[in-house]
């Protein structure tokens, strides 16, 4: 049985009233402690809690065969139905203030809450933007992070694409879990499923509308450290993702382009408003390194950090020589990753990943102006 808890039918008939969302339903939960006390209030008093008499009627007499029907979907082996009370309900998209109640799952629902880095942008990106995409998701993903994006055309598909050939990702859908949109990216999405995760706030059946779109972009945004925008025009839905993202207090990355390039506009005008100019994965890992170290020592159930970032150790548990050397480059006093590429030659990326690695393991602590400072001998 893959339903988190007894009383999950309790939480799909509150959230399925008309008019009820997240705000709504969070607020009534504040009042009644629990989705059955909501179900079991008075009218009255649901009506002086400023609820409407059609949600009130829904909630009263819900409709139980699109319950069932819910219900029979969440009996599938790789069906997972998350309500807020779980346990696995990622910690990072429960501090949003329209937190969904439910979440439907297709796929391992324990990735959910591992650090993420959402990678948006044109659905009609130049040969130029795939590319770019399909590398840094690519790159990102061998380094650890899950990349998250809303598997639509052009570089939604590109960066799942990408992350799926050296690690895993996560798709957020504008559609119940049962349903692929585009149609065209089925295959993409079975894969995305046996090897990460499908996402969506909407019940089993729901097809694709014009609405949904928005809500699943804030998910993407709060599911992820941050979001990079690799090519964009001006109006576009990765622009709303963006937005998201700095209302959540997330880092926003993106690409620079060519100045003849509409799909460069978004970028660009991101960029003038504070999102910060990457031109390599590696840039993306060294800026938000501090947060993913505390990610990632508050995982529960994970081995202890000292056992979890080993990339940079030998047989016998010591530092390797590569690392080893980047410490002896630091010196003792603090260093920006741009010296030590040019002192170590090693790539942004080389740098930046072996940073991170020792930044877990406590051998470096992150320092104002993006500098690092050795710790210790």
């Amino acid at each position: 049985m893959s339903v988190s808890s007894d009383s999950v039918a309790d939480w799909i008939v509150l959230i399925s009233a008309p008019g009820i969302g997240p705000r709504t339903a969070t607020r009534l939960l504040e009042r009644y402690g629990a989705p059955r006390a909501v179900v079991d209030a008075a009218r009255q008093d649901l009506a002086a809690a400023g609820i409407a008499p059609e949600a009130i009627a829904a909630l009263k007499q819900p409709d139980t065969a699109a319950l069932e029907r819910i219900l029979a979907w969440a009996d599938q082996p790789d069906a997972f139905i998350l309500t807020r009370a779980d346990t696995r309900y990622p910690p990072l998209l429960a501090e949003i203030p329209d937190a969904p109640l439910l979440l439907y799952v297709r796929g391992d629902p324990a990735l959910l809450a591992e650090p993420q880095i959402a990678i948006v942008g044109s659905r009609n990106p130049t040969p130029s933007g795939l590319e770019i995409t399909r590398d840094f998701a690519r790159r990102l993903a061998a380094d650890g992070l899950l990349i998250t994006s809303g598997l639509a055309l052009g570089v939604d598909g590109a960066a799942h694409a990408g992350a799926l050939e050296t690690g895993r990702t996560i798709a957020v859908l504008g559609t119940g879990p049962d349903l692929v949109y585009p149609a065209m990216h089925r295959d993409l999405a079975r894969r995305v499923a046996e090897r990460g995760a499908l996402v969506s706030e909407f019940p089993p059946g729901q097809g694709p509308s014009a609405r949904n779109f928005p809500r699943r972009n804030r998910i993407i945004s709060g599911l992820s450290v941050g979001v990079l925008v690799t090519e964009a025009a001006l109006k576009s839905g990765s622009l709303i993702t963006a937005r998201f993202a700095l209302e959540q207090g997330r880092d926003v990355f993106a690409v620079p382009g060519s100045i003849r390039n509409p799909l460069s506009r978004g970028s660009h005008a991101l960029i003038r408003d504070g999102a910060k100019l990457v031109e390599d994965p590696g840039e993306i890992l060294l800026e938000l390194a501090p947060m993913l170290r505390n990610l990632l020592s508050a995982c529960p159930g994970d081995a202890p950090a000292e056992d979890r970032a080993v990339a940079g150790r030998g047989g016998d548990g010591a530092l390797d020589a590569d690392y080893r050397a980047l410490l002896d480059a630091m010196g003792f006093d603090p260093v920006a990753p741009d010296e030590l590429i040019a002192s170590t030659g090693r790539s942004a990326r080389e740098v930046s990943s072996m940073l991170l690695v020792l930044e877990l393991e406590g051998h470096v602590s992150s320092a104002p102006g993006g500098r690092f400072c050795r710790l210790g001998s």
